[in-house]
Order: C-alpha cells, then structure tokens, then sequence
C-alpha cells in the first residue's frame, strides 16, 4: 500500500546527537556525571523499591530467605528479578543456576540493599521480587492484532527505569487499545508491584514482552511490516507525521532518550512542540500523547 512507500528515516538520519532527558526540546544532552550519581543512589536503595514506609515488602511482591526463594522458584511462580549478595556463599550459586534456567534476571546487589529492601527482615543473601504477570514474547504481541483483525499497535519503552513511568505508560497503552508494550530484561523497570498499582491493573490485561535487545526486537516487528516511530525533539512535528497503519512507537528513558542504535533502526522521528519555559515533559506523559495522536489518526481513516 501507499504507506510502505514512505522511505526509512534511517536512509537520511543526520549525525546530529540524540536528545537526552525525559522528553526535551533543547539538543543539550544532560551531564552524565550527575546522572551517574543519580544511578549509583537508585542502585543502594532502588526505584523499584520505593515508599517504604506506605508498604511492607510483602506487600511489595518480596520473598525473602533461601530457603522461600528456592520454593518459589521450583514451584513455578512467576518470579520479575532476583536480587543476590554473590559474597553470601552456601546456596547462593544453586539460586542463581535456578533463577538463569527459567530465564529470571539476576541483579548482584551490595548488603546494604538487601538490608534496605528486607526493611529489617533476615534475608540470607537473596531476595526475589514476584512479577505481577507473566512475560510474553514479541510474536505474541505480534499474534493480538491479527486475531483482532487490525494493524499492529505497540509501544516499545526503550530502558524506561521508573517504574511509576512504566507504569502509567501502560495503563495509557491499555486504555488506547495498544496490543502490547515491550520491554528491555536489563536497566528498565519490570513488572513489579509498585508497576501493577501504578498501571491501576492495566499490567494484567496488556502483554509485555521483555527481550535481551531491543534492537534486534525492532528488526524482528520490520520483518512483519511494523513501522516504527522514534520520539525525539528533532523529529517532524507529531500531528503532521502519518501514524496510521502498522506501528510501534519508542518511548526513550527519561535519562538519556533513546540509544543510538534503537534511533537509527526507527523508520520516522516524530516530536512535540514545546512553547513554553519549561523544555521537557515525563515520559509517560509524552508517550500519552504520542499514543492518542495515533489513535485520533486510525480514528478519522476508518
């Protein structure tokens, strides 16, 4: 049809740099060394583990000890991360070969974490966050829009490490009627408790994939007929960009944008205007916007 005429952003993309922070306006990226701080705090105490005084760790999807953890993971529970301290010993290592065979991610944490994740508990070494639903693969996303009968719809959120973003990324994506979000396994949110509460329990109805590498993700929706749409400040303007038809958009993280090489798999870079004193939105919200535009879009083309 008409719009795979359109030629791949790739064959024209400039070597101006991406835009770094939230959603910007301005082309300054945001210093690293500070962001780097900001990561090594996030690292001692975690994102994914915030308002520790609104819940308890159970409440927040722990199990926490040895001898729980390896329950869990024998009985087929649906396990996010597993956090371990490697210089524990004993049966730290038996964990992890577990963990690694049902394909958990296993993240090596300082004590000092797990103390402040187990808010006093005895954790042994190891704590393991429940996911709130159960991963997809990216054919499965793939499989919603043609059992629907419609184009695809995906959302791609590109090392998204707040989780009250991702959260409300996907309650959005849910409400627009998006056949999935993808995810990366490393330096990105899961699907946590404090995702499920904040995507009001949209994470239990939208799929969620989580892959290895987002780029070879975006090669494998191409291969399908996806068009994919990076959102970035020096991108056309978003209501004069045709996003109708079979599409995924990328939402970046809120430190640094999209990665280099997920920028240049995009077909179309696609921006916000910003008028006023303020340059940059969340990302979630960004996305929001970005998600109903397309849904206005399909809307008027039917």
């Amino acid at each position: 049809m008409a719009y795979n005429n359109k030629p791949r952003y790739g064959e024209k993309r400039s070597d101006e740099r991406r835009n770094g922070g939230r959603y910007n306006k301005n082309n300054s990226r945001p210093d690293r060394r500070q962001d780097r701080a900001e990561n090594v705090r996030e690292e001692v105490y975690g994102r994914e583990d915030a308002d520790f005084s609104e819940s308890t760790p159970a409440d927040r999807g722990y199990i926490i000890g040895r001898n729980p953890v390896i329950e869990a993971l024998k009985s087929g529970k649906q396990i996010d991360t597993l956090y371990v301290n490697s210089e524990a010993g004993g049966s730290i290592g038996l964990i992890c070969r577990m963990a690694k065979e049902r394909d958990v991610v296993v993240k090596q944490v300082s004590e000092t974490k797990l103390s402040a994740m187990a808010d006093g508990a005895s954790h042994q070494g190891v704590i393991a966050v429940g996911a709130c639903a159960e991963y997809v693969s990216v054919e499965d996303i793939l499989n919603v829009s043609k059992e629907k009968g419609t184009d695809p719809f995906i959302i791609i959120c590109d090392e998204i490490e707040d989780p009250h973003n991702l959260g409300a990324i996907i309650r959005t994506a849910e409400a627009a009627g998006a056949d999935g979000v993808i995810i990366p396994k490393r330096r990105s949110a899961s699907l946590n408790q404090t995702v499920y509460k904040t995507s009001a329990g949209a994470a239990s109805w939208l799929p969620v994939a989580r892959v290895s590498n987002i780029p070879a993700a975006i090669d494998e929706l191409k291969k399908q007929g996806v068009w994919v749409y990076g959102t970035d400040a020096k991108g056309e303007d978003y209501t004069k960009t045709d996003m109708t038809g079979p599409i995924a958009l990328v939402i970046g993280s809120e430190g640094f944008g999209m990665g280099r090489l997920v920028e240049e798999k995009c077909d179309f870079l696609v921006r916000l205007p910003m008028n006023g004193k303020i340059t940059s939105l969340n990302a979630s919200v960004a996305a929001g916007i970005f998600m109903y535009e397309a849904v206005r879009q399909k809307a008027l083309k039917k």
